[in-house]
């Protein structure tokens, strides 16, 4: 007989993105991604950085200040990661992610193709940020997905 308690796709796919998302130097938030083909296999991974050859030393970590003192003008979204590393066409994907996608990454997750967005937090939802990422990805067709169970991961180095 078959083990009755395996995690279910979103879960291990949820898993998968709080993996990626230890990655992350942020001091602050840490968000992974993973898009997923129709056929559950994982296309690409990403999480929040800084973008190739701009050192984690040489770039601010501070979330406030002006803006080229703090983070925000120089992070890659974990999601546009992703999107950006994936070896092929993510047209017709899905998308989970831990934190619901900012303006700027629905736009690429529109442009992309990507049909689906799986994600557990919506801290932001009442952001004009959020507000505006749900309003083009509810004209663009995307389906978006709250998971109700969180996904814990825990690492245990040996």
């Amino acid at each position: 007989m078959k083990r009755a308690n395996a995690i279910s796709w979103e879960t291990y796919f949820m898993g998968i993105a709080h993996l990626s998302a230890l990655r992350s130097k942020d001091p602050n938030t840490q968000v992974g991604a993973v898009i997923v083909d129709q056929e559950h296999k994982v296309v690409s991974i990403g999480y929040n950085g800084f973008p190739k050859g701009c050192s984690d030393d040489e770039y601010p970590w501070e979330n406030e200040g002006s803006s080229l003192e703090t983070k925000y003008v120089y992070v890659v979204h974990a999601e546009l990661n992703a999107i950006l590393n994936s070896p092929r066409s993510v047209k017709g994907c899905s998308i989970y992610v831990s934190l619901f996608p900012c303006h700027e990454c629905a736009k690429a997750i529109i442009q992309s193709g990507i049909q689906e967005i799986v994600y557990e937090s919506d801290k932001y939802a009442s952001s004009e940020s959020v507000l505006a990422s749900k309003r083009m990805l509810e004209s663009a067709g995307v389906k978006m997905v709250q998971l109700t169970k969180k996904v814990k991961v825990e690492v245990v180095e040996l």
